[in-house]
């Protein structure tokens, strides 16, 4: 700062003015580049840790499992249709005629389903809810439904169920089959089909699901009202 004076001797201070090629907007703050490149370092860092931890997590569940599946040597459930009772079976046809060429049949069946489950593991079974579809010659019928359950180890349980067919129709090819069946060979071959769920749980671990299909053929007799013949299988097992 300078000062001046003027014509009355007085002396005035003089602010400085910016000097030449200065500018006064530009800033250079060194630290604020360190302080990014830090943060940048750290948060990879962070990931990579992270990413570390959930693949150590990862192989330490997998280790695990592989422990217990050795240990137990998981076997597949059991499933069988045990036994089948007739409970009705009736059968109404209507002739062809010149308004309805075609011979018409309505069937109405109630049956009771007993099946069989046997957990031959180590450990307990959870069964999901399964369903068993009742066809006869291809054509569905009704369906009959198992709730989920539960199954300790080493045991045998026995879970039924009803299949309600109310007056479907039938038409034709199929309905003058069904008639033949029943009143000249008092025979109707019914098929039972139907897909298991169940889950091996060792402790607080579960293994993935194991699904198994069970094919069962039934003959029923309509004039005696009782099951004739059975026969059931498994078709594979799938995971």
């Amino acid at each position: 700062m300078t000062t001046r004076a003027n014509v009355n001797g007085e002396h005035r201070a003089r602010q400085p003015g910016p000097r030449p090629h200065q500018h006064q907007d530009q800033h250079y703050y060194p630290h604020n580049h360190y302080y990014s490149s830090s943060s940048a370092a750290s948060f990879k860092g962070c990931c990579c840790c992270l990413f570390l931890l959930i693949t150590f997590l990862g192989l330490l569940v997998l280790a695990v499992v592989l422990v217990i599946v050795l240990a137990v040597k998981p076997k597949k459930p059991q499933f069988d249709l045990q036994q089948v009772s007739v409970q009705y079976v009736g059968i109404s046809t209507v002739p062809a005629s010149p308004t309805s060429p075609a011979t018409t049949a309505s069937l109405s069946l109630t049956i009771r389903m007993v099946f069989t489950a046997a957990n031959p593991n180590k450990v307990g079974i959870k069964y999901s809810e399964s369903k068993f579809y009742v066809m006869y010659r291809g054509v569905p019928l009704g369906v009959a439904t198992v709730p989920g359950f539960y199954q300790p180890s080493h045991s045998v349980r026995q879970v039924e169920t009803t299949v309600v067919v109310d007056r479907i129709n039938l038409l034709q090819t199929d309905a003058e089959d069904l008639v033949k069946d029943a009143s000249l060979n008092d025979r109707v071959e019914l098929k039972v089909m139907g897909d298991v769920g169940a889950k091996i749980r060792v402790l607080e671990f579960t293994s993935p699901r194991v699904q198994v299909t069970v094919n069962c053929i039934v003959v029923i007799s309509p004039r005696k009202q009782t099951l004739t013949y059975k026969q059931c299988g498994v078709d594979g097992l799938n995971v």
